[in-house]
Protein backbone atom coordinates (compact mmCIF):
# COMPACT_ATOMS: atom_id res chain seq x y z
CA UNK A 1 0.00 0.00 0.00
CA UNK A 2 1.39 3.37 -0.85
CA UNK A 3 2.40 5.69 1.92
CA UNK A 4 1.94 9.29 2.79
CA UNK A 5 5.14 9.75 4.55
CA UNK A 6 8.59 8.94 4.04
CA UNK A 7 11.96 9.54 5.62
CA UNK A 8 15.43 10.75 4.08
CA UNK A 9 18.45 11.47 5.54
CA UNK A 10 20.32 14.28 4.30
CA UNK A 11 24.15 15.06 5.21
CA UNK A 12 23.98 19.02 5.39
CA UNK A 13 27.51 21.67 5.19
CA UNK A 14 26.72 23.59 7.87
CA UNK A 15 28.96 26.14 7.60
CA UNK A 16 27.92 26.37 3.82
CA UNK A 17 24.25 25.75 4.57
CA UNK A 18 23.37 23.65 2.20
CA UNK A 19 22.51 19.89 1.87
CA UNK A 20 25.52 17.91 0.16
CA UNK A 21 23.38 14.85 -0.86
CA UNK A 22 21.13 12.95 1.00
CA UNK A 23 20.19 8.84 1.16
CA UNK A 24 16.96 7.76 0.42
CA UNK A 25 15.05 4.27 0.20
CA UNK A 26 13.00 3.40 -3.04
CA UNK A 27 9.53 5.01 -1.95
CA UNK A 28 11.38 7.90 -2.30
CA UNK A 29 12.94 7.89 -5.94
CA UNK A 30 9.39 6.34 -6.78
CA UNK A 31 8.29 9.35 -5.84
CA UNK A 32 10.85 11.38 -7.67
CA UNK A 33 10.58 9.28 -10.90
CA UNK A 34 6.72 9.32 -10.86
CA UNK A 35 7.01 13.03 -11.34
CA UNK A 36 8.23 12.89 -14.96
CA UNK A 37 4.90 11.24 -15.39
CA UNK A 38 2.64 14.07 -14.68
CA UNK A 39 0.83 15.82 -17.36
CA UNK A 40 1.81 19.73 -17.76
CA UNK A 41 -2.18 20.60 -16.86
CA UNK A 42 -1.64 18.48 -13.74
CA UNK A 43 1.39 20.18 -12.43
CA UNK A 44 0.12 23.75 -13.01
CA UNK A 45 -3.37 22.27 -11.10
CA UNK A 46 -0.74 21.09 -8.13
CA UNK A 47 1.29 24.48 -7.94
CA UNK A 48 -1.66 27.01 -8.75
CA UNK A 49 -0.93 29.54 -11.36
CA UNK A 50 0.50 32.24 -9.43
CA UNK A 51 3.53 29.75 -8.25
CA UNK A 52 3.77 29.32 -11.45
CA UNK A 53 7.18 30.03 -13.41
CA UNK A 54 7.13 31.68 -16.88
CA UNK A 55 3.87 31.40 -19.26
CA UNK A 56 2.44 28.02 -18.66
CA UNK A 57 -0.10 29.32 -16.35
CA UNK A 58 -0.99 32.35 -18.56
CA UNK A 59 -1.92 29.51 -21.34
CA UNK A 60 -4.04 27.33 -18.23
CA UNK A 61 -5.91 30.33 -17.36
CA UNK A 62 -6.78 31.35 -21.17
CA UNK A 63 -7.79 27.84 -21.94
CA UNK A 64 -10.19 28.40 -18.69
CA UNK A 65 -11.81 31.86 -19.85
CA UNK A 66 -12.03 30.92 -23.15
CA UNK A 67 -16.01 30.98 -24.27
CA UNK A 68 -18.08 27.79 -25.78
CA UNK A 69 -18.68 29.33 -28.38
CA UNK A 70 -14.43 29.06 -29.45
CA UNK A 71 -14.01 25.69 -28.43
CA UNK A 72 -14.68 22.39 -30.58
CA UNK A 73 -17.83 20.73 -29.68
CA UNK A 74 -15.85 17.43 -29.73
CA UNK A 75 -13.70 19.05 -27.30
CA UNK A 76 -13.96 17.49 -23.54
CA UNK A 77 -11.78 20.91 -21.79
CA UNK A 78 -11.01 18.86 -19.11
CA UNK A 79 -8.50 16.76 -21.05
CA UNK A 80 -6.44 20.14 -21.24
CA UNK A 81 -7.16 21.32 -17.72
CA UNK A 82 -7.32 18.55 -15.95
CA UNK A 83 -5.49 15.50 -17.64
CA UNK A 84 -4.86 12.03 -16.51
CA UNK A 85 -2.28 9.84 -16.64
CA UNK A 86 -2.28 5.89 -15.70
CA UNK A 87 0.78 3.51 -14.99
CA UNK A 88 0.94 -0.26 -13.79
CA UNK A 89 4.42 0.66 -11.98
CA UNK A 90 2.53 3.64 -10.32
CA UNK A 91 0.72 1.49 -7.82
CA UNK A 92 2.41 1.56 -4.81
CA UNK A 93 4.32 5.06 -5.17
CA UNK A 94 4.01 7.22 -2.18
CA UNK A 95 1.42 9.28 -1.84
CA UNK A 96 3.34 12.48 -1.68
CA UNK A 97 1.41 14.95 -3.86
CA UNK A 98 -2.60 15.88 -3.42
CA UNK A 99 -5.05 13.95 -5.34
CA UNK A 100 -6.48 16.00 -8.16
CA UNK A 101 -7.68 14.11 -10.77
CA UNK A 102 -11.05 15.41 -12.65
CA UNK A 103 -14.15 15.41 -10.93
CA UNK A 104 -15.55 13.28 -14.47
CA UNK A 105 -12.89 10.28 -14.72
CA UNK A 106 -11.61 10.18 -18.03
CA UNK A 107 -11.88 6.41 -20.06
CA UNK A 108 -11.50 4.88 -23.23
CA UNK A 109 -14.89 4.51 -25.40
CA UNK A 110 -15.62 3.22 -29.26
CA UNK A 111 -18.41 3.71 -31.36
CA UNK A 112 -21.63 2.00 -29.42
CA UNK A 113 -23.15 0.89 -33.64
CA UNK A 114 -20.37 -0.45 -34.92
CA UNK A 115 -22.40 -0.71 -38.51
CA UNK A 116 -19.16 -0.57 -40.83
CA UNK A 117 -15.69 -1.94 -40.54
CA UNK A 118 -14.21 1.85 -40.37
CA UNK A 119 -16.31 1.97 -36.78
CA UNK A 120 -13.88 -0.38 -34.72
CA UNK A 121 -10.67 1.78 -35.92
CA UNK A 122 -11.34 4.64 -34.05
CA UNK A 123 -11.20 5.21 -30.05
CA UNK A 124 -11.77 8.22 -28.18
CA UNK A 125 -11.87 9.78 -24.32
CA UNK A 126 -15.14 11.41 -23.87
CA UNK A 127 -18.53 9.00 -24.99
CA UNK A 128 -19.69 12.57 -25.91
CA UNK A 129 -17.90 11.97 -29.31
CA UNK A 130 -19.10 10.78 -32.39
CA UNK A 131 -18.14 8.21 -34.79
CA UNK A 132 -15.87 9.45 -37.88
CA UNK A 133 -17.46 6.78 -40.14
CA UNK A 134 -20.90 6.57 -39.09
CA UNK A 135 -21.65 9.53 -36.87
CA UNK A 136 -22.84 7.78 -34.05
CA UNK A 137 -22.23 8.05 -30.04
CA UNK A 138 -18.63 6.58 -29.09
CA UNK A 139 -20.01 5.77 -25.83
CA UNK A 140 -19.18 1.74 -25.72
CA UNK A 141 -16.39 1.60 -23.04
CA UNK A 142 -13.57 0.13 -24.06
CA UNK A 143 -10.44 -1.49 -21.87
CA UNK A 144 -7.38 -0.56 -22.10
CA UNK A 145 -4.55 -3.31 -21.72
CA UNK A 146 -0.91 -2.64 -20.16
CA UNK A 147 1.82 -4.78 -22.09
CA UNK A 148 2.95 -7.56 -19.57
CA UNK A 149 5.74 -6.77 -17.27
CA UNK A 150 9.01 -7.87 -18.69
CA UNK A 151 10.28 -9.08 -15.52
CA UNK A 152 9.72 -12.49 -14.51
CA UNK A 153 6.64 -12.87 -11.93
CA UNK A 154 8.51 -15.54 -10.49
CA UNK A 155 10.77 -12.81 -9.13
CA UNK A 156 9.88 -10.81 -5.64
CA UNK A 157 11.15 -7.81 -7.24
CA UNK A 158 7.95 -7.87 -9.89
CA UNK A 159 5.73 -7.47 -6.76
CA UNK A 160 7.43 -4.44 -5.04
CA UNK A 161 5.64 -2.24 -7.64
CA UNK A 162 6.87 1.32 -8.35
CA UNK A 163 10.44 1.78 -10.55
CA UNK A 164 13.27 0.64 -8.54
CA UNK A 165 14.29 -2.31 -6.62
CA UNK A 166 14.19 -1.51 -3.04
CA UNK A 167 17.51 -3.67 -2.47
CA UNK A 168 19.98 -0.68 -1.88
CA UNK A 169 20.47 2.93 -0.60
CA UNK A 170 20.26 5.33 -3.15
CA UNK A 171 22.15 9.04 -3.51
CA UNK A 172 20.31 12.02 -4.15
CA UNK A 173 21.94 15.32 -4.96
CA UNK A 174 21.03 18.79 -4.25
CA UNK A 175 20.01 18.51 -8.21
CA UNK A 176 17.89 15.48 -7.93
CA UNK A 177 20.67 13.37 -9.79
CA UNK A 178 20.03 9.65 -8.49
CA UNK A 179 22.77 7.20 -8.53
CA UNK A 180 22.67 3.94 -6.29
CA UNK A 181 25.05 4.66 -3.05
CA UNK A 182 28.42 3.52 -2.16
CA UNK A 183 31.27 4.11 0.33
CA UNK A 184 33.46 4.98 -2.63
CA UNK A 185 30.94 7.46 -4.13
CA UNK A 186 30.21 9.17 -0.62
CA UNK A 187 33.88 9.74 -0.44
CA UNK A 188 34.21 10.99 -4.34
CA UNK A 189 31.57 13.34 -3.67
CA UNK A 190 33.10 14.90 -0.50
CA UNK A 191 36.10 15.74 -2.17
CA UNK A 192 33.66 16.96 -5.17
CA UNK A 193 32.09 19.41 -3.12
CA UNK A 194 35.32 20.57 -1.62
CA UNK A 195 34.74 19.86 1.83
CA UNK A 196 37.69 20.67 4.32
CA UNK A 197 36.09 21.05 7.27
CA UNK A 198 34.34 17.55 8.23
CA UNK A 199 33.27 18.64 11.40
CA UNK A 200 30.72 21.04 9.79
CA UNK A 201 29.13 18.65 8.32
CA UNK A 202 25.63 17.50 9.87
CA UNK A 203 23.50 14.19 9.72
CA UNK A 204 19.84 15.34 9.57
CA UNK A 205 16.47 13.17 9.10
CA UNK A 206 13.45 14.49 7.50
CA UNK A 207 9.44 13.87 6.69
CA UNK A 208 8.64 13.70 3.94
CA UNK A 209 4.50 14.55 3.53
CA UNK A 210 2.83 15.97 1.29
CA UNK A 211 3.70 19.61 2.08
CA UNK A 212 7.24 18.51 1.07
CA UNK A 213 6.09 16.74 -1.91
CA UNK A 214 4.68 19.81 -3.80
CA UNK A 215 8.17 21.98 -2.95
CA UNK A 216 9.87 19.55 -4.07
CA UNK A 217 7.87 19.42 -7.79
CA UNK A 218 8.36 23.52 -7.26
CA UNK A 219 11.36 23.40 -6.68
CA UNK A 220 12.50 20.91 -9.28
CA UNK A 221 11.10 23.32 -12.03
CA UNK A 222 12.72 26.36 -10.77
CA UNK A 223 16.25 25.64 -9.76
CA UNK A 224 19.76 23.65 -9.29
CA UNK A 225 19.34 23.65 -5.62
CA UNK A 226 16.33 21.90 -4.76
CA UNK A 227 16.88 19.82 -1.68
CA UNK A 228 18.86 22.85 0.02
CA UNK A 229 15.36 25.03 -1.22
CA UNK A 230 13.01 22.76 0.51
CA UNK A 231 14.87 21.57 3.86
CA UNK A 232 16.89 24.14 4.30
CA UNK A 233 13.78 26.96 4.64
CA UNK A 234 13.27 28.50 8.09
CA UNK A 235 9.74 26.34 7.98
CA UNK A 236 11.68 23.24 7.09
CA UNK A 237 13.99 23.04 9.87
CA UNK A 238 11.19 22.52 12.58
CA UNK A 239 10.62 19.09 11.11
CA UNK A 240 14.13 17.94 11.21
CA UNK A 241 15.31 15.46 13.69
CA UNK A 242 18.83 14.80 14.08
Amino acid sequence: MATTTVSLKLLIDSKGQRVLYAEAGKDFVDFLFNLLLLPVGTVIRLLAKQRMVGCLGNLYQSVENLGDAYIQPTTNRDTLLKPTYSSSLATDVPLLLPNIQSSTPQGLYRCSYRHGSNCGSYYANDPKCTCPSCGRAMSSPATFVNPPNKVSTASSAANEGGYVKGLVTYTILDDLRVTPMSTISSITMLNKFNVKQVDALEEKVVDVSMDEGVELLKASLQSKTVLTDVFLSKKAGKKCSK
